[in-house]
């Protein structure tokens, strides 16, 4: 399956997303990103522990993850109230991975 890793709201200031920014994972490894995107490591490296399962069909109920109908949510580790940053809540979709 692949992904859809959609920004759903950012808590204070980020540099690099707005609300509303999406990448895809295709294959479960391949990052696929818009023109001119950025892709922050520090939000990618929450994703990390948690792609390949979503990516291979376990549901994110499973993870513990589900944040309404069939998509997961997760935080960027920035703590925005201390670093004057910003948390960025991420939404996924598994799709069906056209063949």
């Amino acid at each position: 399956m692949d992904l859809r890793v959609r920004v759903k709201e950012i808590k204070g200031t980020c540099p690099v997303y707005k609300a509303g920014d999406s990448f895809e994972i295709h294959d479960g490894y391949r990052l696929e990103v818009h023109k001119g995107q950025s892709i922050c490591m520090h939000g990618l490296a929450s994703l990390m522990p948690f792609y390949r399962a979503l990516a291979g069909g376990i549901s994110p109920k499973e993870l513990g993850l589900e944040c309404g109908g069939n998509r997961a949510c997760l935080h960027c580790p920035d703590c925005a109230e201390l670093t004057g940053g910003g948390s960025v809540i991420f939404e996924i979709e598994a799709r069906i991975s056209p063949q």
